[in-house]
């Protein structure tokens, strides 16, 4: 074996031009194929990070049905004490969670005793919400980063209709589960951008005063989202998470609460499955015409060669030796390019990595390679 090896080596140093332009293509085809996945990886990862860090959360409990129906904001979906209670004993008994946030989540009408439009209410915990979701307050775009009694996160697509601005008084009117309804005054608090687009409509107050508009005499929660210690845990966790809590029956004798991923709440993970599909047809097809020239080297290698190849045979090699030195030649070839083109590409992944490359997302400009 180490003199079939010898001698191809030897052929590849006989044809020189042959060797460097094949070695070559290997190796542009390998530093393609690392900086492509490095840098899709890296912008996938940052806009999953960016949604989950930002409003999402990495999973999310709810009563169950409460998801099919979440466009109307039902709050006769909303979990009782006692239901949030059994959440967070659930919660408490499962590892790798770091942070959960509470929320309610209801329709209201905003006025600014001139105009009046209808707005999407969170009511919300602050030390809480900026545990579970830490780049919250980075969405704040005027005003303090932190949500206060009394005080109200406009969404900045509905500050600039209604031309309200931080400091200004405003009225949030709001029917509760009776429906029975009740206003509020609050003090515009910070002018939010929103993460999901242009057209988002949700706002923040405070939970007490979510609760004081609503008129409830216990806490009821749409929603409690989840932070966890390490994210590449979710599917385990959430499988947990989901066993616990499959065990609470409703009065149908069905599971009393759900348990969403991220993948499961948001639009962007078909985004993001496509991307991941685009790089693995990127990673095949330059695979693909790497391997495709190393054979088509090689074959030509076996015409130009084909009186050398009738004198070894002549003498009394194998034809499967014969085979053995052509494949080992050519992994030869697959090794070296290989070789130099892992040392390139990540290299070049480095650099990128150092150059800190900016991607702007909204408001936010984020580094393309973590």
């Amino acid at each position: 074996m180490l003199n079939l090896f010898r001698i191809a080596i030897r052929n590849l140093m006989r044809y020189k031009r042959r060797t460097f332009l094949t070695a070559s293509l290997i190796t542009i085809g390998v530093v393609f194929v690392l900086v492509f996945i490095a840098v899709s990886g890296s912008f996938r990862n940052m806009m999953v990070g960016e949604i989950t860090d930002s409003f999402l959360g990495h999973m999310q409990i709810h009563k169950k049905g409460y998801v099919a129906s979440i466009d109307t904001l039902p709050l006769t979906m909303n979990m009782g004490t006692q239901a949030v209670k059994k959440v967070e004993k659930a919660i408490s008994e499962v590892p790798g969670i770091e942070a959960s946030s509470m929320r309610i989540k209801f329709g209201g009408m905003f006025s600014n005793f001139v105009e009046t439009t209808n707005v999407r209410l969170n009511g919300v915990y602050p030390e809480d919400e900026i545990r579970t979701v830490p780049l919250f307050p980075e969405r704040i775009i005027k005003g303090d980063k932190i949500i206060r009694k009394g005080e109200i996160l406009v969404p900045e697509l509905l500050a600039k209709g209604m031309k309200v601005k931080v400091g200004d008084m405003i009225v949030v009117v709001a029917t509760n589960r009776d429906g029975s309804v009740n206003g509020k005054q609050f003090t515009v608090g910070g002018i939010l951008e929103s993460a999901t687009g242009p057209g988002g409509r949700d706002g923040y107050i405070h939970m007490d005063d979510a609760l004081e508009v609503l008129r409830m005499d216990g806490v009821e929660i749409s929603e409690i989202a989840l932070r966890l210690n390490d994210f590449s845990n979710l599917d385990e966790i959430s499988g947990k998470l989901n066993n616990i809590l499959s065990t609470e029956l409703n009065k149908e004798g069905k599971p009393a609460f759900e348990v969403h991923t991220w993948e499961k709440l948001s639009p962007f993970y078909n985004i993001a499955r496509m991307i991941d599909i685009m790089t693995l047809s990127i990673k095949v097809m330059l695979i693909a015409i790497v391997l495709i020239s190393i054979m088509n080297v090689m074959i030509m290698a076996v015409y130009e060669r084909i009186r050398e190849i009738g004198t070894i045979a002549a003498i009394g090699t194998l034809p499967k030796k014969i085979l053995s030195m052509f494949i080992i030649e050519g992994f030869s070839l697959g090794v070296l390019g290989a070789l130099i083109g892992n040392i390139i590409g990540v290299s070049a992944v480095y650099l990128l990595n150092i150059s800190e490359l900016t991607f702007n997302f909204g408001r936010w400009q984020l580094l393309l390679m973590q």
